[in-house]
């Protein structure tokens, strides 16, 4: 409905205060947030806004209109889920590691798939790296990945669970005990590991010899069962591993654990496909995946 579309416009503009932001979260033009914001305040007959040199501020109509917003908005989406029949359809379009597909994916969207089973979902694996780019870039739907410390501000992400960061080597290493600090490593060439990895590196002052770099976690444990030097993987990918019985886990501490998502853009969160996908994830709709030990 369109008066909601609006409430949503104003409710994210309340929150941050600022017409460029809400405008690019949103993905609306600074001029159509404008005309937005003037259509709800000739209806309500009061300025709900102050633009002044330090920003925009809600005034005390504003502050009142906000909990009517919300209010409304709330009372639409419980009418909506007690009295409409399930017609959601549509395309969703997953990206997710090989390993989240295998582990993750299964308990995570069967939810979705029992309520609405119009649903038609479409499943793209890759490097977990580039989850949160392709998200951003429109190319998926709803991404499962690893999470960075700061989510972009166009996103929303939730964490369901968790895994450590283990050593790895090949199983004929000749290493029996740790440290290994000073021995050849495989590391990721990019991404959130390879940059735990940094960190750990520093903060524990080792310069590490880096024997190779690969591009995912497969072809890093390939490099590692092939004696190229220890590696560094989550143990959620090391447990789903094909190569897993060429390889021992060291019991020397890694880098702190990595915590895994999904994530979906800020945007698309007032479409009934996305806002339904947002809801199944929440913890309590879905089956809980145990974080890995």
């Amino acid at each position: 409905m369109q008066d909601y579309d609006q409430y949503r416009l104003f409710l994210h503009l309340a929150e941050s205060l600022s017409f460029t932001r809400t405008a690019a979260d949103c993905h609306v033009s600074p001029a159509t947030l404008s005309r937005t914001v003037q259509r709800l305040e000739a209806a309500t007959g009061h300025r709900l806004l102050d633009r002044g040199p330090h920003g925009v501020s809600l005034t005390q109509h504003g502050r009142s209109f906000r909990r009517y917003a919300a209010e409304a908005l709330e009372l639409w989406a419980c009418y909506r889920n007690e009295h409409t029949v399930d017609d959601l359809s549509g395309h969703l379009r997953v990206f997710a590691s090989v390993t989240a597909c295998e582990s993750l994916l299964p308990d995570l969207l069967a939810p979705l798939r029992a309520a609405h089973p119009r649903v038609r979902i479409s499943l793209r694996t890759g490097d977990a790296a580039s989850a949160l780019a392709l998200l951003e870039q429109g190319e998926a739907d709803l991404a499962v990945a690893a999470l960075p410390g700061r989510i972009p501000a166009t996103l929303l992400a939730r964490e369901i669970t968790h895994t450590p960061l283990v050593l790895v080597q090949a199983a004929a290493a000749t290493t029996e005990q740790p440290p290994v600090l000073n021995e050849p490593f495989v590391l990721p060439r990019q991404g959130l590991v390879r940059t735990a990895a940094d960190h750990w590196f520093r903060s524990l002052g080792v310069h590490p010899h880096i024997a190779a770099e690969a591009d995912g976690h497969e072809a890093l444990l390939t490099l590692v069962a092939l004696g190229y030097g220890t590696g560094i993987i989550p143990d959620l990918v090391l447990q789903h591993s094909g190569v897993r019985t060429r390889l021992r886990q060291l019991p020397a501490a890694g880098p702190g654990p990595l915590p895994i998502g999904v994530c979906i853009r800020r945007a698309d969160l007032h479409r009934p496909l996305i806002a339904a996908v947002w809801a199944v994830t929440q913890p309590g709709n879905r089956s809980e995946q145990a974080s890995p030990s």
